[in-house]
């Protein structure tokens, strides 16, 4: 399963880790998954890997389950 929310489809972030002689070597900045589950269109439950920005969101809408 892929590092991706699956409701905004935001993926992980690539960089560089620089130290402090600004040698550079290549990083990434996973999201921060969250297992939730919500109502879809059609009123079942499903679980879904949500970020926890958009869990934030989901909750100030009140669409959680």
């Amino acid at each position: 399963m892929a590092r991706k929310d699956a409701i905004t489809g935001k993926g992980p972030m690539t960089g560089n880790k620089r130290s402090h002689a600004l040698n550079t070597t290549k990083r990434k900045w996973n999201l921060n998954l969250q297992k939730v589950q919500i109502m879809n269109e059609k009123g079942n439950i499903e679980t879904v890997r949500v970020s926890a920005r958009t869990l934030r969101t989901l909750n100030k809408r009140s669409q959680t389950v």
